[in-house]
């Protein structure tokens, strides 16, 4: 029973239920910053426990019919096509020294674009008066568009853990600002990344980077945390606290840059 790791389950499954911000930039700079995982084995514990916890969501949504399945659809053309490749990268690159050094950069550049997508969050939540512009001058080009986005996200994702939700979210905002609601835009985010995040993880575990017993005890205490702060999340000033966390992972990814630069 490894109680440095239950509990920092527990935290981020409580930000995750009190902001609604996704695990992914949490969880893997806690892995690597604080509980001392390699990257690649916190990318690949991380991508299990994202899919898992988003699965419970996906299912909320779909009893909901919340999701545009054209534009997952869209998406999974472009990520998971992506995924595989870096994949492939991935299992000729784990063994080499220099491939620990190029995983943290891309964590913590991923994480910092994160927490921007996060300062810019009004965006998405409720499209800017620019977004249906923006989005009328690409019309014609918006499948083109999603694919390229989704095969981003497949890159990111598979290799940092990082950025379906607030980048993926922000991306899908400017390219369908009139044709998804807040609530329609997350869902279908959400839901584009349970099968990115289980391809993804499968590949990590064929080559060698998760570690299960990490992620019990991570799911341990992020299951009661997530809980525990969805209830607290009416209560406290959930947009001063995705604010302030946007501000300490932004902090996190100039710690993990200046590491690998020293």
């Amino acid at each position: 029973m490894n109680w440095a790791e239950i509990l920092s389950g527990a935290i981020v499954g409580l930000l995750i239920g009190l902001t609604g911000v996704g695990g992914g930039s949490l969880m893997t700079p806690v892995l690597v910053l604080l509980l001392g995982v390699q990257p690649l084995t916190a990318v690949g514990t991380d991508l299990w426990f994202a899919a898992t916890t988003k699965i419970v969501a996906s299912r909320i949504y779909h009893s909901h019919v919340l999701i545009d399945w054209p534009v997952v659809g869209r998406l999974w053309l472009g990520s998971l096509p992506a995924a595989l490749l870096t994949l492939l990268w991935l299992s000729h690159q784990a063994k080499r020294p220099q491939v620990d050094p190029w995983v943290i950069t891309a964590i913590a550049l991923s994480v910092g674009l994160s927490a921007l997508m996060m300062l810019m969050r009004r965006g998405w939540a409720a499209p800017s008066a620019g977004a249906p512009a923006l989005a009328s001058g690409v019309k014609g080009l918006q499948v083109t568009l999603t694919i390229i986005a989704g095969s981003l996200l497949g890159v990111l994702v598979t290799l940092t853990s990082v950025g379906a939700g607030a980048i993926g979210a922000t991306m899908l905002s400017y390219l369908y600002p009139q044709r998804l609601s807040p609530q329609r835009l997350i869902a279908t985010d959400i839901v584009h990344a349970v099968p990115l995040a289980l391809f993804a993880g499968i590949g990590h575990l064929w080559i060698g980077d998760v570690n299960f017993a990490l992620l019990g005890m991570l799911l341990m205490g992020s299951i009661p945390g997530v809980v525990i702060g969805s209830m607290l999340s009416t209560r406290l000033p959930a947009t001063a606290l995705r604010r302030m966390l946007a501000v300490i992972l932004l902090l996190v990814s100039i710690k993990m840059l200046s590491a690998v630069m020293s």
